[in-house]
């Protein structure tokens, strides 16, 4: 049974750093396009970040461009996100997802698992 478990999330203020991690099991995770995504309060699930299997391509929403970054550990089976100058407006949920496919999307139903996701608290 596929399992993805997100951590690193927390309460910051604004300009601050955080970096997510999501450990997957249960996946052969070198065979996933990996994801995540965000949910603030009343808005729909976002994408923010995609990397391909290999980690060599990644790819952005225009939102956290230049300040995110995305990055995978094939080895250790975990992806993760490096969210610099964070800003009030990043808060929210943020969800890692596996998507079994060489391409990638930006599109939350294109994959097949999701984690529970974790709380992004940016103070002003």
């Amino acid at each position: 049974q596929a399992q993805l478990v997100e951590s690193g999330g927390g309460l910051v203020q604004g300009g601050d750093s955080l970096r997510l991690s999501c450990a997957a099991s249960g996946v052969t995770f070198s065979w996933y396009v990996m994801g995540w995504f965000r949910q603030a309060p009343g808005k729909e699930r976002e994408f923010v970040a995609a990397i391909t299997r290999s980690g060599d391509s990644s790819f952005y929403a225009d939102s956290v461009k230049g300040r995110f970054t995305i990055s995978r550990d094939n080895a250790k089976n975990t992806v993760y996100l490096q969210m610099n100058s964070l800003k009030p407006e990043d808060t929210a949920v943020y969800y890692c997802a596996a998507d079994h496919d060489t391409a990638v999307h930006t599109d939350t139903r294109a994959y097949d698992y999701w984690g529970q996701g974790t709380q992004v608290t940016v103070s002003s």
